[in-house]
């Protein structure tokens, strides 16, 4: 949606005002504006700038000296931007927003600078949620994120859906993201999330940021959550299970997936307030028979409380607790949870980042979006994107990166952004590619060894068997080749497999699940076998 023209005729009126906060640049170009001497002169002139304006200045760009609508093309708009942010840098602050509007073949923008230099996150937990459709997921997420009850038809969960079909049919489709926050123990919400500035603001002031996944609960859509699950660098899951249904089919599918990926997982009975307290202990009842049979020992949070709940989640036990949306039960102790909860491990080592989604801003270009999943990236990186369909890797540029619509100078292992790429069209970008440092020296694999266990399958595999193998943010058709001819239900061997269509980047000691009709199994990488 394009911005408001206010904000542009707000700025234009403001800059009549010499020596005020807003100045007009027709272009900023990296030979002229950072030569020796000039970078000096202007980030000066900036930093005046921000102090005339208490703090927040505005720039221009696009736009002829006397304030006239100039544009420019969008590859001098986007270099503009970068140079932008230098001479913020140099001055001790940083770009908050940038808003654009087309003026005939090209581009004026109204970048917010403001003072500060863009602080680095020291607490960052990453939850994907999981259950059945309808049980309340993101209705749920949607209530803690804002700290508003539902009105029992969902309304909290319209700040998650964001197709209008998943609004019109109250069911999601894709994966979606939240976010909220504590400062000093306290918690930061947002009045509506929709709003790119409330979560940015959130970013920006908290000290310790609750990022959520919101998973799929239709059944045609289990490939969609698995990725969620699997291909986001996930700490903690969270299930929903709906008080006036109870587990079902889905709930042990998705329960599955998380224990399949080592999660640390506690389960949120939602809905409390549809049903009588009998009722309710029955399905936390069969919450608990369900977790047993899968070897896992159920702690209910409202009897031993959050202090044990933090320390025993993982391993085998997982903290149980029932809440409702509408009445909030439930949701200050989710909070409490959230807040003492710790990261789950920090990855070291070089970066990396496997491309969940992507797509263009005007006046950016490609964006990657996805969770980082090793290492530290930074604005202005040289980085390598592939695979490519022939295996290749492309140079590419880290131009800008954004944490919930959040401008950051850096991300670290965890972080979910999207990272604008300078040297590759948005077109080109694919779920399943590699951010990688530009001295990486990657070996792309159309083929891997890896030991498999076999969970569910209504026969024998066989060599040939063809499932679908996510792996990170990999969704692909790979073909099985068992060392032993054949795997049974509840078997354990080893195979080779081999990515039917084109090949990814796999590395030894990844996770991943593989999944054909009801079939389903768990495997992690033991050989990578590079394409020669």
């Amino acid at each position: 949606m394009a911005p408001d023209r206010a904000v542009l005729k707000r700025a234009l009126d403001a800059g009549e005002r010499e020596g005020g906060s807003v100045e007009f640049k027709e272009r900023l170009t990296k030979d002229l504006h950072l030569a020796d001497g000039k970078l000096e002169s202007l980030a000066a002139q900036l930093r005046h700038r921000v102090l005339s304006g208490d703090g927040e200045a505005t720039y221009v760009v696009g736009v002829t000296d006397d304030g006239g609508l100039a544009g420019i093309p969008h590859d001098d708009f986007a270099e503009s931007i970068d140079v932008l942010s230098l001479l913020a840098e140099e001055a001790d602050a940083h770009i908050e927003s940038v808003d654009t509007w087309g003026i005939e073949d090209g581009l004026v923008g109204v970048a917010t600078v403001r003072e500060g230099a863009l602080l680095e996150d020291d607490g960052h937990i990453v939850v994907g949620t999981a259950g059945h459709v309808d049980h309340g997921k993101s209705t749920l997420v949607g209530s803690l994120v804002t700290g508003q009850p539902d009105d029992g038809e969902g309304s909290t969960r319209s700040f998650l859906d964001v197709q209008p079909h998943e609004v019109e049919r109250g069911l999601s489709a894709d994966l979606s993201y939240a976010v909220y926050g504590f400062t000093d123990g306290e918690p930061i919400r947002t009045d509506n999330p929709d709003r790119k500035t409330d979560r940015a603001a959130v970013v920006e002031s908290a000290d310790k940021l609750i990022s959520f996944v919101d998973t799929v609960g239709h059944e045609p859509w289990l490939r969609t959550t698995i990725r969620g699950l699997v291909g986001q660098k996930l700490d903690y899951g969270l299930l929903t299970v709906a008080a006036d249904d109870g587990p079902t089919k889905t709930t042990r599918e998705h329960l599955g997936v998380l224990l399949a990926t080592e999660l640390p997982t506690m389960v949120a009975i939602t809905k409390a307030d549809m049903v009588d307290g009998e009722r309710a202990l029955e399905v936390e009842r069969e919450v608990e028979r369900l977790l047993r049979d899968v070897g896992k020992t159920p702690l209910r949070v409202e009897r031993h409380g959050v202090d044990t709940a933090v320390e025993e989640i993982g391993g085998g036990v997982v903290p149980v607790l029932r809440t409702s949306a509408v009445t909030m039960e439930g949701l200050g102790t989710l909070d409490d949870l959230f807040e003492r909860l710790p990261k789950t491990g920090e990855s070291t080592g070089e970066f990396s980042m496997y491309v969940d989604r992507s797509y263009k801003i005007t006046g950016v270009g490609a964006v990657a979006s996805g969770t980082v999943r090793s290492g530290t990236v930074e604005a202005g990186d040289e980085l390598l994107l592939g695979p490519f369909p022939d295996g290749s890797f492309h140079d590419v540029e880290a131009r800008s990166i954004e944490m919930h619509y959040h401008r950051v100078d850096r991300a670290k292992a965890g972080r979910i952004v999207g990272i604008a790429l300078k040297g590759v069209r948005e077109a080109d970008v694919e779920r399943g590619m590699v951010l990688l440092p530009r001295e990486a020296d990657p070996d792309p694999v159309r083929e891997f060894e890896a030991d498999v266990m076999v969970l569910n399958h209504p026969t024998r595999i066989d060599d040939g068997y063809e499932p679908v193998v996510h792996l990170e943010t990999v969704s692909e058709a790979a073909a099985f080749h068992p060392a032993e001819g054949q795997l049974l239900p509840g078997d354990t061997g080893s195979t080779t497999i081999r990515f039917k269509f084109r090949p990814y980047l796999v590395e030894e000691g990844q996770r991943f699940v593989f999944r054909e009709g009801q079939s389903k199994g768990v495997g992690t990488v033991t050989d990578v076998l590079p394409v020669k």
